[in-house]
């Protein structure tokens, strides 16, 4: 069994490499399957550099899988389970707006019958 701290480190690692909204984005559509970062690029309406600048964090920290073919490289997600994180985590960020909502609306109660 791996080391507790090793293992917060690990997790600590692929939240670091995909805090930022760009690479979060970019695992998401390679969740349905392998594409070029061309194609990420595109899909994401990103600047070439920044693209490949994002795409070499997710590679450095292990998140994606590059194949080259010929003069292009194809991006995939190296493992499945995250994108159950990611679905999680959307998840957990719905059940937050709704008790935001609720709590919202229990206020805007409140403030109207106090007038």
């Amino acid at each position: 069994m791996p080391d507790s701290n090793a293992l917060r480190k690990f997790k600590a690692e692929i939240f670091q490499a995909l805090a930022h909204p760009t690479r979060i984005a970019i695992a998401e559509i390679l969740r349905n399957g392998e594409l070029s970062a061309g194609q990420i690029i595109e899909l994401l309406e990103l600047e070439q550099a920044n693209g490949s600048q994002h795409l070499a964090v997710l590679r450095a920290k292990r998140i994606v899988t590059a194949r080259k073919a010929g003069n292009q490289v194809f991006y995939s997600l190296r493992d499945r389970a995250l994108g159950e994180i990611l679905d999680s985590l959307r998840a957990y960020f719905q059940r937050y707006l709704r008790e935001a909502k609720a709590d919202l609306e229990s206020v805007s109660r409140l403030e109207s019958r106090s007038r």
